[in-house]
């Protein structure tokens, strides 16, 4: 396991300090608000605790839907309150409030549900390069390691590969609001199918409104961009730390609100992770 790998698991292993209540805190590194991956990642595990701890049978998340209400303070801890909706017999339902200076930044509803058979379909998988062929994200942006500085060195605990030509390197110029990138955990993870969920949901959050951004020509440090709301399925059992597809699209802007989604394959072809994402985007400079 990578160091950036093994700081996020401690990111995501969060202090329990009274009954439903939790404390996280973030990555010390030069952030004007929290990144809402974290945030959701976190609530996650929140919300999965107890329902390991509610003494039912195993029960995998399968749904979680998300508002992000105000930004985060990186420089303070965030508590993580739970309340148990509801312990079915097939579903379990939780509700999960991130506060911060005593007001609500964030909450999330998970829903888990016991394994069970049924029909089965899916879209197939999009044809592209192994990811093994494509170049680290350290050599795709070697170009502009200057001009982005520390962000650019930072040890990233996602090891994320591109499909085609990185939005920093193409924009100005307009394209498709398409893309497509190969990600996974930097480093072998535990078995522990919540943690693979919380990993992925921390990951889903690092492309997926730059994609509203493509056919514009913009970056997302031109203006204003910030995650508005977060919805993620999760189909069948997956590893984080094995490559996982990532295509992305984005049908709609308009507003000063983009909405994106995105659909997330195994490499064997599985249809694993269902998301869709609304960011809100006010667009000040042009690169």
């Amino acid at each position: 396991m990578t160091s950036a790998l093994d700081d996020l698991i401690t990111l995501l292993d969060l202090e329990p300090i009274e009954v439903n209540i939790f404390r996280g805190v973030s990555p010390n590194e030069d952030r004007q608000r929290v990144f809402g991956g974290q945030v959701a990642g976190q609530a996650l595990v929140a919300a999965g605790r107890t329902v390991a701890d509610s003494g039912a049978p195993y029960r995998a998340v399968h749904s979680l839907h998300a508002y992000f209400l105000r930004p985060g303070d990186p420089t303070v801890p965030i508590l993580y309150e739970v309340d148990r909706i509801r312990d079915g017999r097939s579903f379990t339902t939780r509700r999960v409030v991130a506060i911060q200076h005593g007001r609500a930044i964030f909450n999330l509803s998970a829903s888990f549900q016991i394994p069970e058979e049924g029909v089965s379909h899916q879209s197939p998988m999009p044809e592209v390069p192994d990811p093994e062929t494509l170049p680290t994200f350290r050599e795709r942006l070697a170009p502009m390691a200057e001009e982005l500085g520390e962000w650019y060195r930072r040890p990233q605990p996602i090891d994320i590969r591109h499909v085609e030509q990185h939005i920093r390197l193409s924009a100005p110029a307009s394209r498709a609001p398409r893309q497509q990138v190969w990600l996974r955990a930097d480093g072998h993870l535990p078995n522990d199918p919540l943690l693979h969920a919380c990993v992925v949901a921390y990951a889903s959050d690092m492309t997926l409104l730059d994609t509203t951004m493509l056919p514009h020509g913009l970056v997302f440090d031109a203006g204003v961009m910030a995650s508005l709301d977060h919805a993620m399925w999760f189909h069948r059992p997956f590893r984080a730390d094995e490559w996982l597809l990532y295509d992305q699209v984005s049908p709609v802007a308009e507003g000063a609100r983009g909405l994106a989604t995105g659909a997330i394959y195994r490499q064997e072809g599985q249809l694993a992770v269902s998301v869709v994402q609304e960011g809100l985007i006010r667009p000040g400079r042009v690169r």
